[in-house]
């Protein structure tokens, strides 16, 4: 029977670690991802729909927009409402989009798809992602190209879902590095940014995910090198760390208490890296006007490390 996420790609890759993973053909998902055969994403089916956007790219914009309206030259936009919940447009356009291979490697691949003029967002882009399996984990390029007559606004999203092989969720402690957080409204939409400084909401020495209610966004995250690195640990000492370059200047962490599992629904963590807070097109901020005829790259990635490393 067919998938529901279309075709599934399987790459593999042998080298100081034996990594394997799955990309669906449905919005470029990043299915499964296991290093050393342990699951370092939340892994689901091929037979099932995919689980709260669990490893989808999101373009050409992450999170939501406020009753899916903003102001294009003085002119308003109207973008088709798809969190009905909340009265949103959520995570950009190409969430129900089949992507195509364009290039393929045992180890890699790029799957392309174009975000056409449409509903409240009057541009033409040429967008793909590139998945390459490395040792330890995976480095995932996001390029966008404005095919178009006039600048476009763009940013960019991916919707991980992070875990340490087996170890439960409740025993995994979460570390951020971020300085700031949005305070949302009830219908997910920020009205301030304040300092995570003496709160409970400072992640950047840890904190048990078990003590967690979060579905938040994150501001001022810290590059260090070049990349900004956010981590699930073990008790024994292993990680799995998400890092995101400087084109990622903010980062979603959702730890819902329902998210579907074969074995039934439960604790998960989602650390979503983000170049653009939720509600950019309203209030500009991390948006990218790509031109027309240019490209825009963005990079992040999913790592192990060892218990020896921590």
């Amino acid at each position: 029977m067919a998938s529901p996420t279309g075709e599934q790609y399987e790459l593999v890759h042998s080298g100081a670690t034996e990594n394997r993973a799955f990309i669906t053909q449905l919005a470029a998902a990043l299915r499964t991802l296991t290093v050393d055969g342990q699951h370092i994403t939340e892994p689901y089916g091929a037979d099932v729909p995919t689980p709260s956007a669990n490893g989808i790219v999101l373009v050409p914009w992450p999170n939501r927009v406020d009753d899916g309206m903003w102001i294009l030259d003085g002119r308003p936009q109207h973008l088709d409402i798809t969190e009905p919940r909340f009265h949103n447009a959520i995570h950009g356009l190409l969430r129900f989009t089949a992507y195509t291979p364009i290039e393929r490697t045992a180890s890699s691949i790029t799957l392309a798809a174009t975000v056409f003029p449409q509903h409240g967002y009057p541009f033409q882009l040429e967008t793909s992602v590139g998945y390459r399996l490395v040792d330890a984990g995976l480095e995932v390029t996001h390029r966008i190209t404005n095919v178009g007559a006039a600048a476009a606004p763009v940013a960019v999203g991916a919707h991980p879902f992070l875990r340490v092989g087996d170890t439960p969720i409740e025993h995994l402690m979460l570390t951020v590095a971020a300085r700031s957080k949005f305070a949302s409204t009830q219908r997910m939409i920020p009205f301030v940014e304040m300092p995570v400084e003496a709160t409970e909401f400072d992640l950047r020495r840890g904190r048990p995910v078990e003590r967690l209610r979060l579905d938040d966004a994150y501001g001022e995250v810290v590059h260090e090198h070049g990349i900004a690195v956010h981590s699930l640990a073990a008790p024994d000492g292993r990680a799995v760390e998400l890092w995101q370059d400087e084109s990622f200047g903010y980062v979603q962490v959702f730890t819902p208490r329902n998210y579907p599992r074969e074995g039934g629904r439960g604790l998960a963590v989602a650390i979503e890296p983000m170049t653009a807070p939720p509600n950019a097109f309203v209030t500009k901020r991390g948006v990218r006007w790509v031109a027309p005829g240019e490209t825009w790259t963005a990079r992040w990635g999913i790592r192990c490390r060892a218990a020896a490393d921590a």
